[in-house]
């Protein structure tokens, strides 16, 4: 449980670094993605683009 949520974080840690490039692709506007402005900043929180990548990689572990 300890490593999920390890990877899980850095993913988010990932994706909200790399957002404005991957916003291009579509990645970051799925319903189940937030954004929020607090503290002067905008925050993106990814959660359905990351669990939608999280399985497009076991998919293509799984298949090699």
């Amino acid at each position: 449980m300890l490593k999920w949520l390890l990877v899980v974080t850095l993913a988010l840690a990932l994706f909200s670094g790399l957002m404005p490039l991957l916003r291009r692709f579509g990645i970051g506007r799925l319903p189940g993605d937030f954004e929020f402005r607090a503290l002067g900043r905008d925050w993106s929180i990814p959660l359905a683009s990351t669990i939608l990548l999280s399985l497009l990689a076991a998919l293509l572990a799984k298949l090699l």
